[in-house]
């Protein structure tokens, strides 16, 4: 069925259903997780799912499983619109609620950037799953940061590996034209230094437009674009500035089989009212996150068949969006576990407590099996020097009516992203006074 996403609609919607968004009143021996969310705004056609899977997943381990080794959760969403200050209200907030917040999901760079500093001085996680900041990888500088399964950096390098790949190795890059359009925002600019060390060492042209929030101006941009006729076009974008694009890309004439898109802006709802208009449209995931698995048959039978399920029409169940959140939400319910297990079974965990879980996540492909993870993502092993823990990514394709998975696994090149992860880690340290841990792994 298509579907159109409607602003104004949504608006009431959520007016009317805020009031849902809670669990149940709670004892301070729930595990509190708050979930920053962004149901309104430019953004809110990648919020919405996403929003839907992180919720989903939490009410599928208490609804299944009683919760972890029988300490149920407790969530609360707040609602920033994307907006960095309503961000950092939600995180005041809901940092101290039920005995302490388990970790944030900010959902935005922007908010990430924000909150970082903050979260040091109240001892709670931030995770990032493929945003953020790419530097805070490096866990000996960044204690309470987890970019989860990829940054901006290594999915930059991904494209370019595809690309080089195409165009039959890395030695063709070379006299290349590569542009990227970005959202002229954190978020958007997060890439380039990873691509400006690409360009140099791959003797490729970069090309940098900024497009100015919320992205549904760009007849300039790609009037340029006609004009400089690059050879691909990296689109970092999310929410309406990404099917803005798209048609300006056919505007102009400009193939879309030559633009390869963030995992924000390669979710169907980004193109499913384009149909023919996008095929060809490239974008890369966060591990496998175009399949379905096990723990969708889970949801469906633990929470929509009885009515319970957060997506009351089901319209984003599945989606590429609701799957990121249902993974978000699993590494966060895996680190509360994986902290019972060194400060005790069952019991309620301190914000502490988690974040010693987030740096010892151990998810065998065994274990994602019995999470029902086992098709979409591979193993994941953090440790204090590794807070990402891996960077599998796919690239997928939309065909006109559905994304299919066109490449193998990559990874990035550690080459370009190491250096620079240390470069920018010091760098960060040295501003803020930070004494690096030294990490006996």
């Amino acid at each position: 069925m298509k579907h159109t996403f409607k602003l104004t609609a949504a608006l009431f919607v959520v007016a009317g259903t805020l009031g849902a968004m809670a669990a149940p009143a709670t004892a301070a021996e729930d595990q509190f997780i708050p979930l920053l969310a962004y149901r309104t705004g430019s953004f809110a056609p990648l919020g919405i799912p996403w929003a839907d899977g992180k919720m989903d997943y939490l009410k599928l381990v208490n609804a299944r499983d009683g919760g972890v080794n029988g300490v149920k959760l407790s969530y609360e969403e707040c609602e920033t619109g994307y907006a960095t200050d309503k961000g950092v209200e939600c995180y005041e907030r809901l940092k101290a609620k039920n005995g302490g917040a388990s970790g944030f999901d900010p959902q935005s760079t922007g908010i990430t950037f924000a909150i970082t500093d903050k979260a040091i001085l109240d001892k709670v996680s931030v995770e990032t799953v493929g945003y953020g900041l790419s530097q805070s990888a490096d866990g000996s500088v960044f204690m309470w940061n987890f970019p989860l399964l990829g940054t901006y950096w290594t999915a930059a390098d991904t494209m370019i590996q595809d690309i080089a790949k195409k165009l039959g190795g890395e030695a063709k890059l070379k006299g290349k034209k590569i542009a990227l359009v970005y959202h002229d925002s954190p978020f958007g600019k997060e890439p380039i230094p990873l691509l400006e060390a690409r360009a140099k060492a791959d003797g490729f042209e970069l090309q940098l437009y900024p497009v100015t929030a919320p992205g549904v101006e760009q007849k300039s941009t790609w009037l340029q674009i006609r004009q400089k006729r690059p050879d691909f076009v990296l689109l970092w974008s999310a929410g309406i500035m990404t099917p803005t694009a798209i048609r300006e890309a056919q505007g102009i004439g400009y193939p879309r089989d030559k633009m390869y898109a963030i995992w924000w802006a390669g979710s169907e709802n980004d193109v499913q009212d384009l149909g023919e208009v996008a095929k060809g449209y490239n974008a890369v995931t966060i591990q496998n996150s175009a399949e379905r698995g096990k723990v969708h048959q889970d949801i469906k039978k633990y929470l929509y068949d009885k009515g319970q399920g957060t997506d009351t029409d089901g319209k984003y169940f599945g989606t590429i969006s609701y799957t990121r959140g249902l993974m978000i939400s699993m590494l966060q319910v895996e680190a509360i576990r994986a902290a019972q297990e060194k400060y005790g079974k069952g019991q309620h965990m301190t914000p502490e407590q988690v974040r010693w879980g987030f740096e010892h996540l151990n998810l065998t492909q065994d274990r994602l099996n019995e999470l029902g993870f086992g098709e979409i993502m591979k193993p994941v092993k953090t440790s204090c020097n590794d807070h990402m823990g891996t960077d599998w990514a796919r690239v997928i394709q939309w065909d006109g009516k559905k994304f299919k998975v066109v490449s193998d696994w990559y990874q990035s090149d550690k080459k370009f992203v190491g250096p620079l992860v240390k470069e920018m880690a010091a760098k960060y340290a040295k501003q803020k006074n930070i004494t690096p841990r030294v990490c006996k792994d």
